[in-house]
C-alpha cells in the first residue's frame, strides 16, 4: 500500500471530527474551512467538504445562515448547534482514549502502566 494512499485513508477517518473543531471556535464559510484543512494538509479535494457539511446539517449537528459579502455574493456561515457541540465533546472522549491506547500499543506498556 502506497504511503500517501495510507495517509489519505487517515485522513478521511477524522476530516470530520476536524470539521467540527474548526467550527467550534466560531462560524465559518465553506472556503475559509477548505482554506484551513488545507493549511493543515489535512484535505486536498475540495469536493469532499460539501457532502460533509450537508452530512453533519442532516444529522443536526450544524446550522447555518447566509451572509451578505462585500467581496462578492452572500455566504453560507456554519456553526455547531447544541447537538454538535455534545458530538464534539463526545469526539474528542474518543479521540483522547484511542491516542492512549495507541501510545500502549507502541509502547508494549499495560493500560496501568500507561497511566503511571
Amino acid at each position: 500500500m502506497n504511503e500517501e494512499n495510507v495517509k489519505a485513508q487517515m485522513r478521511k477517518g477524522i476530516l470530520e471530527y476536524c470539521i467540527l473543531a474548526i467550527l467550534a471556535r466560531g462560524d465559518s464559510y465553506a472556503p475559509k474551512i477548505i482554506a484551513e484543512l488545507k493549511e493543515a494538509k489535512m484535505i486536498v479535494v475540495e469536493g469532499t467538504l460539501y457532502p460533509i457539511l450537508t452530512r453533519q446539517k442532516n444529522l443536526g449537528l450544524l446550522s447555518y445562515r447566509w451572509q451578505e459579502s462585500t467581496q462578492g455574493p452572500p455566504r453560507k456561515y456554519y456553526s455547531l448547534t447544541a447537538e454538535g457541540e455534545k458530538h464534539l465533546a463526545l469526539l474528542d472522549e474518543a479521540w483522547d482514549e484511542m491516542v492512549t491506547q495507541i501510545k500502549i500499543i507502541r509502547s508494549g506498556a499495560t493500560a496501568v502502566e500507561a497511566d503511571e
